[in-house]
């Protein structure tokens, strides 16, 4: 199990390292030609430190902060070195404090993902350094030490942000292969379910079909053909069924009726008593109607709507068939009913 580390004690940790810079500053005045320049630069790291230490904005340091960052770090090279003595003999010591200090705080920008500004802000370090003190100023004054800091932060803050993309990729994966799984589940419990239920349905009638080698009744054969519309039904018709509706729906069908179920979705998520009252609403639809078609169906796409019961009659009058009123365009509506959401 991993353990995240504060934030709060991270920073105070990076504030007690920079603070240190400024007491070697403190400590080290007496070198100078010139106090008050070590002063001002000593204002300016503080300021710098304490906008890249406070100000939040996820985890990147904001740009305007970063460029702020370099133009202190350079004044702070002019400043501090304007009074020292680069040939001083046995050195400056500790008065050259602000090499360190600019480690510091470009390491602190790097860790907050300003690499590019990082490597401006050591590179303006180097630069300034053989300048004033020539190419052997890089390892007396320890410029050394603080580009590897910039680039050991540089590779552990590109690590950690792989790494927690990887992570972000993988718990992404996780939750994908448990959503998959389950739907699998699902459709595993649905199918079995389903067999379940045929097998229960159908079982009656397939005994009877073996044992008689196939050779059934008419009003057997007619059983057949609405046992088989019945499956239909619990396959398509779902949600929309319950022992009422099936036994309305069968009533219909004996009576010569086409009847057609269809949960096209929308019912799954209903409480029990708005399921109860949706059943409830589809057998008076269909104990109503003595229409000779008929199509139960779902709403998934009104938020008015829940389920539409629709009974039509057909013409079969011979003046109307020789009117071509037998297309299929040509029905009398007999019922329609919209049974509304949300009602309980």
């Amino acid at each position: 199990m991993s353990v995240a580390i504060p934030r709060a004690v991270i920073v105070a940790l990076a504030a007690t390292f920079s603070a240190f810079h400024l007491a070697l500053a403190a400590y080290t005045l007496d070198l100078a030609y010139s106090p008050w320049p070590a002063i001002v630069a000593g204002s300016l790291y503080v300021f710098a430190t304490v906008a890249s230490l406070g100000v939040r904005r996820g985890g990147r340091l904001p740009l305007w902060v970063a460029m702020v960052n370099v133009v202190v770090i350079s004044l702070m090279c002019i400043l501090v070195t304007s009074q020292l003595d680069p040939n001083r003999e046995g050195g400056n010591g500790y008065a050259t404090w602000y090499v360190a200090a600019v480690g510091t705080l470009m390491t602190i920008t790097s860790t907050r993902r300003r690499h590019a500004w990082a490597w401006l802000g050591t590179a303006v370090l180097v630069v300034h350094t053989v300048v004033w003190a020539g190419p052997v100023g890089i390892a007396q004054l320890g410029v050394i030490g603080s580009v590897s800091w910039v680039a050991l932060s540089h590779i552990l803050s590109v690590g950690i942000e792989k790494a927690r993309r990887d992570a972000g990729r993988f718990a992404l994966a996780e939750r994908e292969a448990t959503d998959w799984q389950a739907a699998q589940e699902a459709h595993i419990f649905e199918r079995q379910s389903r067999l379940a239920q045929t097998s229960t349905m159908a079982l009656a009638m397939l005994t009877r079909i073996s044992e008689s080698g196939g050779e059934l009744t008419e009003a057997e054969r007619i059983e057949c053909l609405h046992l088989e519309s019945a499956i239909r039904d619990e396959i398509r018709g779902r949600g929309l069924l319950n022992d009422a509706v099936r036994s309305e729906v069968r009533r219909a069908r004996l009576r010569g009726a086409t009847v057609i179920v269809l949960d096209e979705g929308g019912v799954d998520d209903l409480s029990d008593v708005e399921t109860a009252y949706l059943h409830s609403r589809i057998a008076d639809a269909l104990r109503a109607t003595a229409a000779d078609r008929i199509v139960v169906r779902s709403n998934s796409d009104d938020d008015a709507v829940l389920a539409t019961v629709v009974g039509v009659n057909t013409a079969t009058d011979e003046i109307a068939v020789a009117l071509g009123a037998h297309e299929i365009d040509d029905y009398s509506v007999d019922v329609w009913i919209e049974i509304p959401r949300g009602v309980s």
